[in-house]
């Protein structure tokens, strides 16, 4: 029979509620005191960089608050807006088509498509307005018929292509081929499964874009299409070079009258960050909406109320640790 010794001193139970190292209760993440480095050193150089700008007496800051609603001004904002809205209209539709036409089966389709792209996005945007704007120069007439044969609608070309004809054509058809592979992109993202399951079900193809792929696609397209929504803004102010009345224009206009070119190039760029900011809160509430049910992050509330539970929880009950039942 094997001797067992016993020890008379009484067991020592560790009071995990006294010690606060040891009490969840009381614990929290590691401070992380680089951060707050890194966040003092960019706000004090953000603070020095404001004080710099908003006391620099170059910028003429009175000058700029009376320009900056002034008609001509606000005019050329208007000219500006409408000139995304319509080009970037238009681009999307014929991006949609030129992507459909690239992910078709036939190779005629997929090499025009391709022809489009290679030669829209391999030109700069400014030869393309200027190209447009002067499209007389090399075809004094348009005219509709059949090829090599008899002519039937003519018109003159300068009737046709106005400062502002040319600025929708130039950005709508260089914005298109720009789109089509972000459309085409998005549309590769969904599974083929879907699309033949549809088919599977006697959808037709082209409903099958419409009621299936199209909508899952828009989680991965609606990114970068804000991306180019907001280039596009930027973009229009390069129809100027070719007397388009935008916010860039009517800017230059009047400078060129006042000489205050500092300050009205500031009333342009407060009107460009001001549209810009509002159109970077319209494309997050769009990606909210279209990421429904795929978001990764838990959200604020839900986050607070798992942790809380985490620290309150008794400490008996983590895994790993022996309860008094089992011993």
């Amino acid at each position: 029979m094997t001797d067992k010794t016993y020890s008379s001193k009484p067991a020592v139970k560790d009071d995990y509620t006294q010690d606060p190292r040891r009490n969840v209760e009381f614990s929290h993440a590691p401070r992380n005191y680089g951060r707050w480095i890194a966040w003092i050193v960019v706000l004090l150089i953000a603070a020095d960089v404001l004080w710099a700008v908003s006391h620099n007496p170059n910028f003429e800051w009175h000058v700029v608050a009376q320009w900056f609603t002034e008609g001509s001004v606000i005019k050329g904002l208007g000219v500006t807006l409408g000139l995304t809205l319509v080009s970037m209209v238009l681009g999307v539709f014929i991006g949609l088509m030129l992507a459909i036409a690239r992910l078709s089966d036939s190779m005629l389709l997929r090499r025009l498509a391709g022809l489009y792209i290679w030669f829209f996005r391999g030109t700069p945007l400014l030869v393309q307005l200027l190209f447009w704007y002067n499209m007389s120069t090399l075809f004094p007439r348009v005219v509709i018929g059949i090829p090599f044969g008899p002519q039937y609608l003519s018109w003159n070309t300068n009737d046709l292509i106005t400062p502002l004809t040319a600025a929708i054509a130039g950005l709508a058809l260089n914005e298109a081929a720009y789109m089509a592979e972000i459309i085409r992109a998005g549309l590769l993202s969904v599974d083929n499964g879907q699309g033949e399951t549809a088919q599977a079900f006697g959808m037709s193809r082209g409903r099958a874009l419409r009621r299936i792929i199209i909508p899952q696609a828009m989680r991965s397209i609606i990114p970068p299409t804000g991306n180019q929504l907001i280039s596009m803004i930027k973009a229009t102010s390069l129809v100027s070079v070719i007397a388009m009345g935008d916010l860039l224009y009517s800017v230059q206009t009047i400078y060129n009258r006042t000489f205050e070119v500092v300050p009205m190039l500031m009333v342009a760029v407060i009107w460009y960050l001001f549209i810009t900011s509002l159109l970077n809160l319209g494309q997050s509430a769009i990606e909210r909406y279209y990421s429904r049910g795929t978001r990764r992050t838990l959200p604020n509330a839900k986050r607070r109320q798992n942790i809380a539970e985490q620290k309150t929880a008794p400490i008996i009950n983590s895994p790993g640790l022996a309860r008094k039942e089992d011993l």
